[in-house]
């Protein structure tokens, strides 16, 4: 009974938060609070007196005001010099004109997009009233010399300001934002906390013990860099305001320092560091007991935040921290992909429709003109007909092939969860010790949270091979790798380290060439650089240099447009298509591909025309038999497509048809009885055997992939 009502006030607090921020969004709204914020940002600057009694800050605000505010600050900074400076009001008001017309005239000249003109406004707003005030008072050299420091200091607080009031904060955290506007916006706040820190309870400055605070929050919550230069930019506004308070920039930025070397032993013993090292500096400066006072209640505060405010402050920092300046390159790259894949698609149905309107347009002048042509020239013009027509097909089905290619792409960087640019930082680093340069690099982490290393780099593999190297690069993201593998292209190679995975693969080969040298099937095995292998045999039709050159077609294209991170459907239709256009002749090919995902052992089995798989596991034998058209046939052909989970001494075993030809089940009989064999020792026993029971047959090319999977032990993993 006596939770509803705080349940009740929890969601009444939430309801009135909404309304708030709901009211924000209306343009008076916020135009209103707006112009509040210059004029009360304004009025605190004009009360920043630094050491000698000068008060550039407010002036420099009014020269890089946004359009409209110009006003509020102007009459902030008057009514502050008045309220806090009635002495000076006639110089700093005459200063706050001119910044103000200036402003105004750069504004209507569209000439703000540079800070460097604002800046100068101010400089010579304060140099000529200053001037001016120093001549009429019979001002000495010193008097000179410090309205020329002013000058100086309020051209320098204009910048900051004005890359303070210009960064881009839409949608965006503070920790998110480039380093530079970082810095600007941090030294602006501190100039604003100089301002503040003039009010003192009971001799004790509550803006300065909130820096102290501020400090050790960014340093123990944040980043050791990010706390050292608000340190330093507070401990800097903070000493202007006296020679007493010079110290304060040494005091805490060293301060800083050492909390950050106490980080590790918890917010306590930061805490304490910060506060005894702004002792020592306290009392060997023998500045004034108030000063210790504010840091120590700072600390102090820190140090005893309940658990809740300390969890809530981690998140606020870490939330957001992985998104770049500039916006997410990674989505609208997916964006950008996915478009150009829905515009080939477009493009290809636009040349469909084109076809079908040319051989509309054919036919009828054909009809029409039937008789104008003998037999003869009209079958020979059918033929041309016909032959056109099946080019502007293929032209169309590339459109579509490469549109499902782009999709591809997009699918595969919008499932990448991470781009670690901590991580490649790290290993470039690495490899400038190894005296390798790289274009780029990129350590991508899935949603399986595995992680891949791309290196594009303009020599070749060798410098990668290096043990040293590889162990170098493993202990800088905490992760065991595989050996490299590499992807050349026209003038640099794609270096590919993945996450070892949890299992090995042995792999036989054996091959036997019915005619000649050159035989018709042709095998890959290939790693996709994601932690998959891929075994291919693809069986150009017949026998001799013709099959040759069709097998190793089909194989070499799907291979390499596979570890190019294309899909097995894209690639497969840029592989028809080119068995299509290669000659006037006939020419096709099987293909017969396994995948084998070496973290979880999960194999997708994928054949266009080609024979059975086998899988031997747990001593039964399973035959993987899928019906499907072989490449380079008819348009638009698929994979017959299979999935299969193989375990510890699983053996996968692809053939070409001249080993499944002479038929029988004397192919599972060897598989039963073999378990011992090694992968090579399979290959070669099923070889051996295919061409003992066809020796009396036609012989036709034979080929034999055998795979068997093996689990890592944990020595082997560490290797």
């Amino acid at each position: 009974m006596k939770t509803k009502p705080a349940k009740k006030i929890k969601k009444n607090g939430k309801k009135t938060i909404s309304e708030v921020k709901q009211a924000f969004r209306q343009p008076a709204v916020r135009r209103g609070a707006e112009a509040a914020l210059y004029f009360t940002a304004a009025l605190l600057f004009a009360r920043s007196r630094v050491i000698g009694g000068t008060a550039p800050f407010a002036i420099a605000l009014i020269s890089v005001s946004k359009r409209k505010n110009y006003f509020y600050s102007a009459a902030g900074a008057a009514l502050g010099c008045l309220l806090f400076m009635p002495q000076y009001f006639a110089r700093y008001a005459a200063a706050a004109v001119i910044v103000f017309l200036g402003a105004l005239a750069l504004d209507f000249a569209q000439a703000k997009s540079k800070p460097l003109l604002p800046m100068a406004i101010c400089f010579f707003a304060l140099l000529a009233t200053g001037l001016v005030t120093d001549i009429k008072t019979g001002g000495g050299t010193a008097d000179f010399a410090l309205t020329a420091a002013e000058s100086i200091l309020g051209a320098g607080s204009a910048f900051f300001f004005y890359r303070a009031l210009n960064c881009n904060l839409n949608r965006l955290r503070f920790k998110s934002l480039p380093l530079s506007d970082t810095v600007c916006i941090v030294i602006s706040a501190a100039l604003l906390l100089m301002s503040l820190s003039q009010t003192e309870i009971f001799g004790i400055s509550p803006a300065r013990a909130l820096a102290a605070a501020a400090v050790l929050i960014i340093v123990r919550y944040d980043s050791e860099l990010s706390g050292l230069m608000l340190a330093l930019a507070a401990g800097f506004a903070l000493s202007l305001q006296s020679a007493d308070s010079l110290f304060l920039t040494g005091a805490y930025g060293f301060s800083a320092l050492l909390g950050c070397l106490f980080c590790q032993f918890g917010t306590p013993a930061t805490a304490g560091a910060f506060t005894l090292s702004f002792a020592l500096f306290n009392v060997a400066f023998g500045a004034d007991a108030s000063y210790f006072a504010e840091a120590a209640i700072g600390c102090g505060a820190v140090a005893v935040l309940p658990r809740v405010l300390s969890e809530k402050i981690r998140s606020f920092f870490h939330d957001g921290a992985d998104i770049t300046p500039d916006g997410s390159l990674r989505q609208s790259l997916v964006m950008r992909l996915r478009f150009a894949s829905g515009a080939m698609s477009c493009i290809s149905e636009s040349v469909n429709e084109v076809r079908e309107r040319i051989n509309d347009i054919n036919e009828r002048d054909s009809q029409a003109n039937r008789a104008d042509f003998s037999p003869e020239e009209y079958r020979t013009r059918e033929i041309i007909n016909e032959k056109t027509n099946e080019i502007r097909r293929v032209a169309a089905d590339q459109f579509f092939s490469i549109s499902d290619m782009l999709a591809d792409l997009a699918t595969e960087f919008d499932e990448a969860e991470h781009f670690d640019n901590i991580a490649a930082g790290k290993i470039r680093r690495i490899l400038s010790e190894y005296e390798i340069y790289p274009r780029n690099i990129s350590v991508i982490e899935d949603k399986f949270g595995r992680i891949r290393i791309e290196i594009l780099t303009a020599g070749g593999e060798a410098k990668f091979k290096s043990k040293s190297l590889q162990t170098a690069i493993s202990k800088a993201c905490g992760r065991y790798f595989s050996k490299c593998t590499a992807t050349h292209f026209s003038e640099y190679s794609m270096i590919t380290f993945t996450e070892k995975p949890n299992f090995s693969l042995e792999i036989g080969f054996a091959q036997h060439s019915a005619e000649g040298r050159l035989c018709g099937d042709c095998i890959r095995a290939v790693n996709d650089g994601k932690g998959r292998s891929v075994l291919i045999i693809s069986d150009g039709m017949g026998k001799g240099g013709r099959a040759a050159l069709d097998g190793a077609m089909g194989a070499g294209l799907l291979s390499k447009l596979l570890t190019a991170g294309f899909g097995f459907d894209s690639a497969l239709k840029v592989v028809n298509s080119a068995l299509l256009v290669k000659s006037n002749d006939e020419s096709l090919a099987t293909l017969d591909c396994s995948c084998i995902d070496l973290f979880t052992g999960k194999t997708d089995i994928f054949k266009a025309g080609a024979p059975p798989t086998y899988i031997a596991k747990n001593g039964k034998i399973t035959k993987c038999e899928l019906s499907s058209m072989p490449a380079g046939i008819l348009r638009g052909i698929e994979f017959a497509k299979r999935t299969a989970v193989l375990g510890e001494g699983d053996l996968l075993l692809m053939v070409s048809d001249g080993i499944t030809d002479p038929g029988g089940n004397w192919l599972a009989a060897l598989l039963t009885g073999g378990e011992d064999m090694t992968a090579q020792e399979t290959a070669n026993a099923v070889l051996r055997e295919a061409l003992n029971i066809a020796k009396d047959m036609k012989e036709d090319d034979m080929s034999v992939i055998a795979a068997k999977l093996h689990r890592f032990s944990e020595q082997q993993y560490q290797n």
